[in-house]
């Protein structure tokens, strides 16, 4: 337990005043001290001043539905004595990791894969078709885990298990964009103020601890606005956190100090090098449990750490503003490319385009060439589900051509990543409009299988430091899903509405400045100086080859090239890829060739007070 509410009193699990009910529970319940004076007045006695206590309450009182009066980020079991039955649930975005597997008549959950493993009936290799998923959708989708037979319960679903065993998940919660029915349009200006004072509520609540509580700084525009709006409601000078790089593309820093200085807070700073970055890829790879794409999660091992170290356990960031409020360059590609459509012979529309990504090659921006050629790939087909991700997607894939035969084989017996995520998607999508439709795949691809899980909580736990996120507090993501398109991205300006409401929180220049995503160094940081040398150890084509899940003379090949240009950089593509491959084969080694955490060999109770058996599993260390 990462005490954080109620220190003394919130050991779990937890029952009701009569013992039916028992509950386990990993998160916060921010609007806890509400709930307890509601459950109060409907006549429950509470022993303790936890939000888990409240949780136990609040499921007595109205069962299932109880989920949808919470407003926080949990993963939680409540056992019922009386019909002996579980009933398993995760928060909206799924911030909290529930894994579940069933085996052999034992179900088996846990907030972390390497517990499930341990049970000596769970398989211990890497699912062909998540490496397939990774190498396409840029992560391992939440109905799914790296290793076979084990899954994680989605983000916003519930599922009972009784002794039949378990049943099928329950959607309880999913983002809907579009406007609601019967619902007024207010004018612009209404919509600015109601914004903030949701953002400034969600932000308040947010910082109930019984520990200090810092901010994530980057510099940019939503934690500039967490930053903002935390200083309001804290009592002593607030901590705010950061990172700075040695190499200044990616380097923020001067940003994050002006800000801090404007705000009043204390920074405390780290510097990363390009070397530090791969040096924590192992650890990163061991703690996220999945293959991925991108070294952006080392820094914030190192960051939490720091934190950590510095009397911390919570700080709040701003993941989901770019999501939820239209900030990525993906929404605006997509709608250039809508656009665009109206007249594919035109030579001027393209450069829109061009000014989205001034980086590409100069034919872009001058409205032909390669680059135009590729992003009109699919442009005419309006109506693909996946219309706004279908560039992303094929420019990740033409990294499959790493993975071995074997495994693409046993992926395609799954069946095609991006088919099963157009399953996936809910009834109303088609109603979402272009750009919530592009909103709502971000989200349920990237935010929640990558953002808040392998460079979010999983990094952050890793150091028991808790990540706090008021812009997925679930009445701001609501009324940011509602919000018409044109308050959300209007033209080619991104997060329009939220730029408005935060005038005069933050300063000008920082609610002007055009978003810088949040990147960390790959070639740089496996082949530059200093590099650690595992990068060559793993990338030997014998050790390569004899894992059985490359190509091992393509990878042969990219190491090379790689080891060649480490001072220019490769494509994007190819960084990715090598990416890719390094996490699988630091997986591969860590979790099923040499795991620390040996097989358990039976079954162990998890929890047994009494008479009362919560369930059966196996124990996390």
């Amino acid at each position: 337990r990462l005490a954080i509410i109620d220190l003394a009193g919130g050991d779990q699990p937890i029952s009701d005043e009569g013992g039916r009910y028992w509950v386990m529970q990993n998160g916060e319940i921010y609007n806890f001290p509400e709930l307890m004076v509601e459950l109060e007045s409907l006549g429950h006695t509470f022993r303790t001043r936890s939000d888990t206590e409240v949780v136990v309450h609040a499921f007595e009182e109205w069962g299932e539905r109880c989920l949808d009066r919470l407003n926080g980020e949990f993963a939680l079991v409540v056992f019922d004595r009386l019909t002996r039955r579980a009933f398993l649930a995760r928060d909206r975005f799924g911030v909290r990791p529930l894994f579940v597997a069933d085996l052999g008549g034992d179900l088996v959950f846990a907030s972390e894969a390497k517990a499930v493993l341990r049970h000596p009936r769970a398989e211990r290799r890497l699912d062909p078709f998540a490496l397939v998923e990774t190498f396409t959708l840029w992560a391992v989708q939440p109905d799914r885990s790296a290793f076979p037979g084990v899954r994680e319960l989605p983000a916003g679903h519930y599922m009972w298990v009784g002794e039949a065993g378990p049943e099928t998940p329950v959607c309880w919660w999913d983002i809907r964009f579009g406007p609601r029915d019967g619902a007024r349009v207010a004018p612009p200006e209404e919509l600015q103020e109601e914004l903030l004072q949701l953002l400034d509520d969600a932000t308040r609540i947010r910082l109930r601890a019984d520990v200090p509580v810092g901010v994530y700084l980057s510099g940019g525009l939503d934690s500039s606005a967490t930053t903002a709006l935390a200083r309001r409601h804290s009592r002593g000078v607030l901590e705010a956190f950061s990172v700075s790089f040695e190499d200044k593309r990616f380097d923020e820093s001067p940003y994050q100090r002006r800000m801090a200085a404007e705000l009043g807070v204390n920074l405390r700073s780290i510097a990363v090098s390009d070397a530090d970055v791969a040096r924590a890829f192992p650890a990163v790879v061991r703690h996220a449990e999945k293959p991925m794409l991108r070294t952006a999660p080392g820094p914030l091992l190192l960051l939490s750490r720091f934190v950590r170290d510095s009397g911390f356990k919570v700080v709040l960031t701003g993941e989901g503003s770019d999501e939820l409020l239209g900030g990525y360059n993906i929404f605006q590609e997509a709608m250039v490319r809508r656009f665009w459509a109206r007249d594919p012979g035109s030579s001027l529309r393209p450069r829109l385009l061009g000014k989205l990504y001034p980086y590409l090659s100069r034919d872009l921006q001058q409205g032909g060439g390669f680059m135009a050629e590729f992003f009109k790939a699919g442009m005419l087909d309006l109506d693909d589900p996946l219309y706004s991700h279908r560039p992303r997607f094929r420019t990740t894939a033409r990294n499959l051509r790493f993975l071995g035969a074997d495994v693409l084989a046993g992926a395609g017996e799954v069946g095609d990543p991006e088919t099963r995520l157009i399953d996936r998607l809910p009834a109303e999508f088609p109603t979402m409009g272009p750009l919530g439709q592009a909103q709502y795949l971000e989200i349920a691809t990237f935010l929640t299988g990558f953002l808040l899980h392998s460079q979010g909580d999983r990094m952050l736990m890793a150091n028991s430091v808790e990540g706090r996120f008021p812009f997925l507090d679930p009445n701001v993501a609501e009324f940011a899903a509602a919000l018409p398109e044109r308050l959300r991205l209007r033209d080619v300006h991104e997060k329009y509405l939220l730029r408005k409401s935060l005038a005069g929180v933050v300063p000008a220049e920082v609610a002007e400045r055009p978003k810088r995503p949040y990147r960390a160094p790959i070639l740089r940081a496996f082949f530059g100086p200093g590099a650690p040398e595992y990068v060559g150890a793993l990338l030997e084509p014998g050790r390569v080859a004899s894992t059985g899940l490359f190509n091992a003379p393509h990878v042969e090949k990219l190491a090379k090239k790689a080891a060649r240009y480490a001072e220019v950089g490769l494509s994007e593509s190819d960084e990715m890829g090598l990416v890719g491959v390094l996490s699988t084969m630091l997986l591969d080694d860590a979790l099923v060739r040499h795991p620390v955490l040996a097989p358990a060999a039976v079954p162990t109770r998890l929890v047994d007070r009494g008479a009362v058996v919560l369930g059966e599993g196996v124990s996390a260390s």
